[in-house]
């Protein structure tokens, strides 16, 4: 039996292999990495949060929560060490560029909990927040950086949300899960060519001179994923281009009165100043960016050449903008933390469909707002290929997929190569 090929073994490929193979097909993951989830995976701020632009990324979210939340019960067997999902809560300030009401009639909509805080509720429940609002983002440089607040914000808050405790364990995991069904890993491998014929994807070349006959091959290769899509020959008829972005998250610690008994405080959206931050147990605090329009971006040709170490100027600007937020927070003279490559669409909605070549199938522009969704990543891409396979036209009739925990149906359609650019994304990480 020719396999399933997946290209890309972090934490999205991981979990399609798992549901493939679940799905009793033979399949084998290709990664150039070295280990599960080397890649985009593991410079994850791994947050689980709601608040989307469209109902489908809503719903895709609430669902993708209950599978981390029995994170045990989804993978279905034995792994060894399993991640933990930490519920801390995520209070999203309020910001001209995604109001509230955008996303809080989706909550209504789909089922999830949340509480709307005014300016003095907020300051109760986040102890040390400055809830003033400073609107547009600028650049610490700026001198109105520093000028005073010409208001207050509110906050919308889901008690629900939370992050996964390990964002590469967590692919570990799934791999775990899918060698258990029989799915077959080749690390330190590299896909130099596709063979096709008669339109199909046939096999897969690889750099040792083998090449693996293939049914279908799915391309979750993260940054990498334009590369391997040129290689395919796909992509003349997407609506939606996608390329890859170095991105920094900050290390520092939590000032101590955002922890409660040791355990992480609500984590805090705050595109306002344009930043986001959540802790971790033991009191480290992780601080990203929501790409304001003051910052540049550094948009990479390839993403092998991505500088692996943060940067004074980017860790400075990050944590002085949280330090304006959290009053008690101080700023480490060098800087910590994590650089990553994302895997970034135009309107920072993924791909989730098949291609123009019979057979090829992508789980794109993923990185930074998806490795909340990757539980149900996998379900929707095996969902895709058994019905396409099948014979189901979804470039004409979307697939429906309903969740197993929420009862929720979403449309797949939403995630089409094909989709019109969602307008109503905020532009950045948030969606």
């Amino acid at each position: 039996m020719d396999a399933d090929v997946v290209i890309g073994a972090g934490v999205v490929g991981s979990s399609i292999a798992l549901e493939l193979a679940r799905a009793g097909r033979k399949v084998i993951v290709i990664d150039k990495a070295g280990g599960v989830g080397h890649g985009s995976t593991s410079s994850s701020s791994a947050v689980v949060r709601f608040n989307f632009s469209t109902r489908a990324g809503v719903a895709t979210a609430w669902e993708s929560r209950a599978c981390w939340q029995h994170w045990g019960e989804h993978l279905g067997c034995d792994v060894g060490e399993l991640v933990r999902y930490e519920r801390c809560g995520i209070a999203m300030l309020d910001v001209e560029l995604a109001p509230r009401a955008g996303y809080v009639s989706l909550f209504d909509e789909v089922g999830v909990p949340y509480e709307e805080w005014d300016g003095a509720t907020l300051r109760s429940r986040i102890p040390g927040i400055d809830s003033g609002r400073y609107w547009p983002p600028k650049r610490i440089d700026d001198e109105r950086f520093w000028d005073e607040a010409t208001g207050e914000l509110g906050a919308v808050y889901t008690p629900d949300a939370g992050y996964v405790s390990d964002p590469q364990l967590a692919a570990q995991n799934l791999a775990a899960a899918a060698a258990h069904h029989g799915a077959q890993f080749r690390l330190r491998t590299t896909v130099v060519g596709l063979d096709t014929d008669g339109g199909r994807v046939t096999g897969v070349r690889l750099d040792d001179g083998s090449t693996i006959a293939c049914r279908t091959v799915t391309n979750a290769a993260g940054p990498w994923s334009a590369r391997l899509n040129a290689l395919a020959g796909v992509g003349s008829d997407f609506t939606i281009g996608l390329r890859p972005l170095r991105q920094e998250v900050a290390h520092a610690t939590a000032p101590a009165d955002n922890t409660r008994a040791g355990s992480p405080g609500v984590a805090i959206a705050d595109m306002d100043l344009g930043t986001y931050m959540r802790g971790e147990v033991g009191g480290g605090l992780l601080i990203g960016g929501t790409e304001p329009d003051c910052d540049p971006l550094h948009w990479l040709d390839d993403p092998d050449q991505a500088h692996p170490q943060p940067t004074a100027a980017v860790f400075e600007a990050q944590v002085t903008r949280a330090a304006r937020r959290l009053t008690e927070l101080t700023v480490p003279s060098r800087p910590r933390g994590v650089v990553g490559v994302y895997d970034v669409t135009d309107d920072w909605t993924p791909i989730y469909d098949r291609t123009e070549l019979d057979g090829f199938y992508v789980a794109i522009g993923t990185s930074g707002n998806q490795f909340k969704n990757a539980p149900l990543a996998g379900k929707f891409l095996t969902t895709l290929i058994e019905q396409v396979e099948g014979g189901h036209d979804h470039d004409t009739h979307p697939v429906q997929f309903r969740g197993a925990h929420t009862g929720q149906t979403i449309d797949l359609g939403a995630f089409s190569r094909r989709r019109r650019a969602n307008t109503g994304t905020s532009g950045t990480v948030m969606g």
